[in-house]
């Protein structure tokens, strides 16, 4: 099972913005269940960069991971924050991701 401290850290590691390879949540110690739950496959859109996935630094046309968006969501139940107030008053994924890290940067 994941610890707290792990839990933790892989929050601070997400921004809500990039997808994690399969292989470097398990390189992270993301739970194996949890992984294959939220894998999913993503395809690039090419009429502006900000819809291109990159690999490194090259683009691909499909990708199978995990949104860190997705991954802090779960990481956020699995510490006990309750999310509905958040997505209710946030209007991005980035700005959810920063509201779940706030609710432990008082701790």
């Amino acid at each position: 099972m994941l610890a707290r401290i792990r839990a933790l850290k892989l929050l601070s590691e997400c921004d809500g913005d990039h997808i994690w390879s399969v292989e470097h949540c398990r390189k992270q110690g993301v739970p194996e269940e949890w992984i294959l739950e939220m894998v999913d496959g993503y395809e690039s859109g090419f009429n502006h960069d900000r819809e291109t996935i990159y690999y490194g630094d090259k683009p691909v046309v499909q990708f199978e991971g995990i949104r860190d968006f997705d991954l802090a969501l779960r990481l956020a139940t699995f510490l006990k924050v309750r999310t509905e107030d958040i997505l209710a008053t946030q209007f991005s994924r980035r700005s959810v991701v920063r509201a779940i890290k706030e609710k432990f940067e008082d701790d």
